[in-house]
């Protein structure tokens, strides 16, 4: 029988995420009926590459949410929660990006990787966790699934692709400007980025966490469904165009062992075990740039904890970290007919 095929729009188009989920499913072979690519007005009419065919990038509107069957989000937040029961209401299925809903209690946060039954009991609307939540998470639950983690340490080096096209521009322009001795230009981030790093700006809480800490925290409890897992987390912004990387510290309740955690990781879903003790050559985000996989290596012994163990991870932020893990849920959704939502039950 032939593949069933859907409508899919992509919602926020033309920015860094929406670009990479174009090219994402032509890559997997998403089976598409028919795309349509929203955006805001000022970028409607402009031309994007499907299949080899040009496909014209419309104003998000009602009616070009009409007869969509899978909406991939990711035009911010405030977008989303404006039109995604719009979307839903006109009979589509929202993979939202944003933060937006990730916390609702009733709405599911996926990775594929690790939490995918949950998807069966979506209600029209399935969010994407954070970027850095993602990349972790894909190397700590094959781990804990062995012997439950009880503490997690952090700090995460994040690159300027996290802030979108325009920031990867910006870092750019400000290296240029100051190898001339000019002062570089800061319209997307606060202070210059190129030659330089600072703790990531999102807003803090009362607690002295960024906001991007929190959502580490948080987003990690609910994805393991174990919300007394306790996480704390430091991220830096760093002078990188493309991929985050992390060093990761875990409390075990028993000692476990690095050769067992390796042996575990290599053969872990979406993970890449890179050591060369020898070369002292581990991930990097130049590599972790344009891999669907999360490189991971260096796990060593924590040496001031008989039960800790350490590693290091790049993973790229819009790929896996966004835009592969949305249609990786898309797909999920179609292989387990899971695409009938349940508001009707």
């Amino acid at each position: 029988m032939p593949e069933e095929t859907y409508t899919v729009a992509i919602l926020g188009a033309t920015g860094a995420v929406g670009t990479e989920l174009l090219e994402l499913l032509q890559e997997r072979r998403f089976p598409i009926k028919s795309l349509k690519l929203l955006a805001s007005a000022r970028s409607a009419g402009k031309h994007l590459s499907f299949r080899g065919q040009p496909v014209t990038v419309e104003a998000l509107s009602q009616s070009a949410l009409e007869d969509v069957d899978i909406v991939l989000a990711s035009a911010g937040a405030s977008v989303s929660r404006e039109w995604a029961e719009v979307a839903i209401a006109a009979g589509a299925v929202v993979i939202d990006n944003s933060s937006a809903f990730r916390m609702d209690s009733d709405v599911p946060l996926i990775v594929p990787e690790v939490n995918p039954e949950v998807a069966a009991n979506h209600r029209g609307l399935i969010a994407n966790p954070n970027c850095t939540t993602i990349l972790m998470s894909l190397a700590l639950w094959p781990l804990h699934q062995v012997q439950p983690i009880r503490r997690v340490v952090v700090a995460t080096y994040q690159s300027a692709s996290g802030a979108g096209a325009r920031a990867m521009a910006e870092v750019k322009e400000q290296a240029a400007a100051m190898l001339a001795d000019q002062p570089p230009p800061t319209e997307i981030f606060p202070y210059p980025l190129a030659f330089n790093l600072f703790p990531h700006n999102s807003p803090l809480t009362e607690q002295g966490y960024c906001q991007e800490e929190m959502k580490m925290v948080n987003e990690t409890r609910k994805i393991f469904n174990q919300p007394d897992l306790r996480v704390t987390a430091t991220c830096i912004r760093v002078p990188v165009l493309r991929a985050h990387s992390e060093a990761v510290n875990l409390e075990f309740d028993t000692p476990f062992e690095p050769e067992r955690a390796r042996s575990i990781l290599a053969q872990a879903p979406g993970v890449k075990l890179l050591e060369d003790w020898q070369a002292n050559y581990f991930p990097m985000p130049f590599e972790a740039s344009g891999q669907d996989d999360v490189l991971v290596g260096r796990i060593r012994q924590d040496l001031s904890h008989p039960c800790g163990l350490e590693l290091w991870l790049s993973g790229d932020q819009i790929r896996k970290g966004a835009a592969l893990n949305a249609v990786q849920i898309a797909e999920l959704l179609v292989a387990k007919r899971w695409l009938a939502t349940a508001v009707a039950a």
